[in-house]
């Protein structure tokens, strides 16, 4: 990155977590504030139990979490922004798949979701599963997907398309997300150059030490190259360094 675009990442950073951070507390502080009395009087027990101020930061955190779930888009696109030039949020990304190739990626999913009878649960195997998929071919069938985040990059001159979810997700967002994946590799001609599972961090630390359960059914969360977590998101979109970078500007917008 370029001393001007590293500035402008760092802005856009400051800028949207700023304007989060705005929001919570005039919500906490203003709008929604912690009343002991109501407290007392809705749950006398709890009250009597535990002291004021373990709640009080309970009633913060509900309204915090709440819409920092949604800032990680925010975040991604503000940095694919200033780095690609080009990036859309919930984007549709409109194609055609061969009919067994659909058929195939159903095939997948449900060995991967139903154990077969007298027979070992199917684990995910990414590049398996995606020769086999694009082999299947047939009748071509217009198919639509809507991906989080999509990038047209001026920088490279590929097409990016990301699955961008929280770093614990259930069963059933990430076999959507697989499928969407699948259908927009599959497609012919080509619409997009990549398409990627995406955690924004991870709660874990290093990638090898992933367990959450859930998605690691549907993707070998350590090894697929379909697969990016925290770092190895960031440091795509917006080049090596960014996701030193978020964390720098977010250790410096917490003391404030």
């Amino acid at each position: 990155m370029t001393g001007n675009k590293e500035d402008r990442v760092s802005e856009a950073i400051t800028s949207l977590i700023n304007e989060l951070m705005d929001r919570v507390m005039d919500k906490v502080l203003i709008k929604d504030p912690f009343i002991k009395e109501k407290h007392h009087s809705a749950k006398p027990l709890y009250a009597a139990l535990v002291p004021d101020e373990i709640f009080k930061g309970s009633h913060f955190e509900r309204r915090f979490t709440t819409p920092f779930g949604g800032i990680w888009e925010k975040l991604a696109k503000a940095v694919a922004l200033e780095i690609h030039g080009n990036c859309l949020s919930g984007h549709h990304i409109n194609g055609t798949v061969g009919r067994e190739s659909l058929r195939r990626i159903q095939e997948i999913l449900n060995k991967l979701e139903h154990k077969q009878k007298g027979k070992k649960r199917v684990k995910p195997d990414w590049n398996k599963e995606i020769d086999y998929i694009r082999d299947g071919g047939g009748e071509l069938i217009p198919t639509s997907v809507v991906c989080d985040i999509f990038i047209d990059s001026d920088e490279t001159g590929k097409k990016y398309a990301f699955e961008l979810k929280a770093p614990l997700p259930n069963s059933d967002q990430t076999k959507v997300s697989k499928e969407k994946i699948f259908k927009l590799l599959a497609m012919q001609p080509c619409q997009v150059d990549y398409a990627f599972f995406a955690l924004p961090y991870n709660p874990y630390g290093k990638k090898e030490d992933y367990v959450w359960s859930f998605p690691n059914r549907w993707f070998d969360m350590r090894k697929d190259e379909s697969v990016l977590i925290g770092n190895e998101f960031w440091d795509l979109i917006g080049g090596q360094g960014t996701y030193a970078k978020f964390i720098r500007e977010i250790n410096s917008l917490g003391k404030d």
